[in-house]
């Protein structure tokens, strides 16, 4: 019987035409493949059928998201080996793993309900006195309890769980793919910082040079002393940045210390010597939005939860039917211990019996429309999930397009601002144009090129948003089995504390 459903109101009839015990075993037989409540089926989603910038040429969506999109991308190696080490240290992605493992056991749990749920040894020694006489008493036997899975409760509970495990595997994976992310990001900005700091000092020897001219020119009398003053504020002023600059970027290098699971004091060496920002590649594939569902692993945790929860309305259904069980018991009670499984002191039974809660005042019923509406917001969620992920794409794109346009402004603006500066001082220098021009460029140049290496970190930044909202970089643990996804130290330390791991982890 694939499908069976009984109705509440037409059971207490059927029960009451049982003419035999016989006829009761032969009921419970037919119903014990029975299963109540809905099959989950995955949902229909509205996806677009293209990104709406996907006629740039920066982009192509007929190819999918590089799962090493960071190496490819960018060809750094410093890069490379700090995204190694996060995905071997951080400790989040371990926790992440860990509650990979707790849904595993659960779903053990869940299986190893559909079997008997009691097998019980027991036994007792007892001496006692009574009227003058000591009595010695021994009794050892085992008894067995198995609730039948009648309407499919313990079924639903075991897809509920494998669901559960499902979505605790994608959160690992959400995991994964944001601290791949994050450590793009801060490298990304660790490396933008640097520049800016290098654009700073640059403008502190070209200031330095203007106020060693200026004051030339007050020493010869052909200027006042405002030129020299002048100039040495505007120096001070930019030296003032480098500070503030050097805080920002000892606090990138902490953040990244913890996302690689070390101590601060190690991001230094981790970061390795100042470099330049990293370079973009002319052309990145995005795929299309109908990968969002295979690829994004908040959009497969949501999915994974609704099925987790189709299930429940079933377990919840089950409630209002009667529960069956069968069991049995084996044993002997003796008053010496030798004579233990001695003719008489043998006994056994068999039994069945059901239990039906009848009276519940609607509290059953209440707790399946309970379930089914936990159900119908879970996929409402799904549903929001899944626009929501469009929308990130979107955004992420345009962001990343509009940044390589301001830096082409950027970058043409910074060079004039350069030149300025070349042409002022020399102005300057022979009497052609006041300090004021001088100090006008020095004050815009500094800007400029500061605004220059922020546009520049902003468009590898804003790349990297793009394959995070892609949801790309999860596949790199390659299908490994949940135990693999700890690290080889956790796993012995979680043998040592218990030794009940020896069968999962080994």
């Amino acid at each position: 019987m694939d499908r069976y459903r009984l109705e509440s109101r037409s059971l207490p009839q059927a029960v009451r035409r049982l003419e035999s015990p016989w006829t009761l075993l032969v009921l419970v037989c037919c119903l014990a493949g029975c299963t109540l409540g809905p099959d989950y089926r995955p949902p229909p989603v509205p996806l677009e059928e293209s990104w709406s910038k996907e006629r740039s040429a920066r982009l192509d969506s007929g190819q999918p998201v590089d799962p090493l999109w960071w190496e490819h991308a960018f060809s750094d190696p410093v890069l490379d080996q700090l995204v190694a080490i996060s995905l071997d240290r951080n400790l989040t992605l371990r926790s992440a793993a860990l509650r990979v493992m707790q849904a595993q056991q659960q779903l053990a749990i869940a299986v190893g309900n559909q079997y008997p749920q009691l097998q019980e040894l027991a036994g007792s020694v007892s001496r006692t006195k009574e009227s003058g006489l000591i009595i010695e008493e021994y009794d050892i036997g085992f008894n067995l309890t198995w609730e039948l899975d009648m309407w499919g409760r313990f079924r639903r509970q075991v897809e509920s769980a494998s669901a559960d495990l499902g979505a605790s595997v994608a959160d690992y994976d959400g995991v994964l793919v944001s601290l791949v992310a994050q450590v793009a990001q801060t490298y990304v900005a660790i490396r933008t910082t640097q520049a800016r700091l290098k654009v700073a000092r640059n403008n502190i020897d070209l200031q330095e040079e203007s106020l060693r001219i200026a004051r030339a020119k007050f020493e010869a009398g052909e200027v006042s002393a405002l030129d020299a003053e002048q100039a040495e504020a505007l120096l001070y002023n930019t030296r003032a940045t480098v500070p503030s600059l050097e805080t920002t970027l000892q606090q990138l290098k902490n953040t990244l210390a913890v996302l690689l699971g070390t101590p601060p004091a190690a991001a230094t060496s981790l970061a390795g010597m100042p470099g330049a920002i990293p370079v973009v590649p002319a052309q990145i594939a995005i795929g299309m939005p109908q990968d969002l569902l295979r690829q994004r692993p908040d959009v497969r945790a949501a999915e994974r939860r609704l099925a987790a929860q189709g299930p429940q309305i079933g377990v919840a259904e089950a409630e209002l039917y009667p529960a069956f069980s069968i069991g049995g018991s084996i044993g002997s009670r003796a008053m010496e211990a030798g004579r233990l499984f001695e003719g008489e002191s043998e006994a056994w039974n068999l039994f069945g019996g059901f239990q039906w809660n009848l009276f519940n005042y609607g509290r059953l019923r209440s707790n399946v429309r309970l379930q089914d509406a936990r159900f119908q917001q879970l996929l409402e969620d799904y549903r929001q999930a899944v626009l929501q992920a469009q929308a990130d794409v979107e955004n992420a794109i345009v962001a990343y397009l509009k940044s390589h346009e301001q830096l082409e402004s950027y970058r043409r603006a910074a060079a004039a601002s350069s030149r300025s500066v070349a042409l002022s001082s020399a102005q300057y220098t022979n009497g052609l144009v006041s300090f004021n021009t001088v100090i006008n460029t020095l004050t815009a140049d500094a800007q400029q090129q500061d605004l220059l290496a922020q546009a520049q970190g902003a468009v590898a930044a804003n790349l990297v948003q793009v394959y995070r909202s892609l949801g790309g970089g999860w596949e790199v643990r390659e299908n490994r089995s949940v135990e693999q996804l700890l690290p080889v130290p956790v796993r012995d330390e979680m043998l040592d504390r218990t030794g009940k791991w020896k069968k999962v982890l080994r």
